[in-house]
């Protein structure tokens, strides 16, 4: 019996990693056993324990319960939390997803033991370290024994970044193995979408049945905590709102919800909060979010998960950020990288109503990418 350790720690992270545990639990119930720690990095009823009620996940064997703080705080604290239960459980893998504190935190614990990391989402680079999640990347991939990645140009990255993709057994960290899987949120959404069309009732609620929109999310910290950039975001959206006839719908991070108020100016906030097309949403749930991604004209979006999630559902995205890991989406001109820029943000809206029909060819795998981790999982036990 294969014994793994999964980290999870963020909203995006929980889905993930539904993925892998539905695998396990469909095909490899008797060849794996799965633990789950949560560090809690994110918490919040709805961005954490509804997931784990909708997507089947068990709950998780531990919870370090870390809470918010600095990142190295916040970091510190996990690494030795996710040590202590590596010394006590002795997997053959430690999973970890992305490139959060929680990944990071599971590399360094688990390297610094000789515990063998497997990196699901590998090779994904913005090229931009003064990200955290760039550098939580990097170096999770230079720890890992197993690198999955998603699509081809994380292969590329890694091979220029030195990594040898000849895949010589047996693998470690010197001479790791990197293999290309295709996206478990893929997978995630094909398994998903009917169930969300099914049970969601967020259309309904929000009067979005017959009422065109666009769903916006907004998150990082270089946009949340910047006045002058939260501002010109926001300015672009009353700028769509009062352009075209639609709404925007944007469910809000309870740390963005908190930062508007303080980072807007008040003429802009009583703008925004007293506009009936902006329709301000707490958290929602995942099938929620399908539901909202699938019936959207477009989104814009800071997320990397979201940028995906928008192209499987064949929506044009339009990403406030300077750059993207996710540049095949960009590269097929379904999605366009406008930053904080209220007048590029305005003209993007404009060209993906009226003008622009990007094509979606399929280029983050087959839907079993999960399955595929699970078998090579099983292929390279190490003990």
């Amino acid at each position: 019996m294969l014994k793994i350790l999964t980290i999870i720690g963020a909203r995006p992270q929980i889905i993930k990693a539904a993925a892998l545990s539905r695998a396990i639990r469909k095909s490899f119930g008797d060849q794996i056993q799965e633990l789950l720690l949560h560090t809690g990095q994110h918490y919040d009823q709805n961005m954490s324990e509804v997931f784990f009620e909708q997507l089947k996940i068990p709950r998780p064997d531990y919870n370090l319960n870390v809470g918010s703080g600095s990142h190295g705080k916040q970091t510190a604290t996990m690494i030795s939390g996710i040590e202590e239960i590596l010394l006590k459980e002795k997997p053959d893998y430690l999973v970890v997803y992305g490139d959060t504190n929680s990944t990071l935190a599971g590399a360094i614990a688990a390297s610094k033991i000789h515990v063998p990391i497997a990196h699901i989402e590998a090779g994904l680079r913005s090229f931009n370290k003064s990200m955290p999640e760039e550098i939580n990347r990097i170096m999770c991939d230079h720890a890992s024994t197993l690198l999955f990645s998603p699509t081809l140009t994380g292969i590329k990255n890694l091979e220029h970044e030195g990594f040898n993709l000849a895949n010589t057994k047996p693998f470690t960290n010197d001479k790791p193995g990197v293999f290309h899987c295709g996206d478990v949120m893929f997978d995630n959404s094909l398994h998903f979408a009917s169930l969300a069309d099914q049970q969601s009732s967020i259309l309904a609620e929000n009067g979005l049945e017959n009422n065109p929109f666009i769903l916006s999310t907004i998150h990082r910290d270089n946009n949340t905590d910047q006045p002058e950039r939260l501002s010109s975001i926001f300015e672009a959206i009353c700028a769509v709102v009062a352009q075209h006839n639609l709404s925007v719908v944007l469910p809000l991070h309870p740390r963005t919800a908190k930062l508007l108020q303080k980072n807007l100016p008040n003429a802009l906030y009583q703008q925004v909060i007293k506009n009936k097309k902006i329709i301000l949403l707490p958290p929602v749930s995942f099938l929620d979010m399908i539901a909202l991604e699938k019936n959207a004209k477009m989104v814009m979006t800071d997320s990397g998960g979201v940028q995906k999630e928008a192209y499987y559902f064949m929506k044009p995205c339009i990403i406030m950020r300077p750059e993207t890991e996710w540049v095949e989406i960009v590269e097929q001109g379904a999605g366009k990288l406008v930053d904080a820029d209220m007048q590029r943000i305005t003209e993007a809206v404009s060209y993906y109503l009226n003008d622009a029909a990007p094509t979606f060819p399929q280029i983050f795998g087959d839907g079993k990418a999960a399955e595929f981790i699970c078998s090579t999982l099983l292929e390279n036990k190490q003990f």
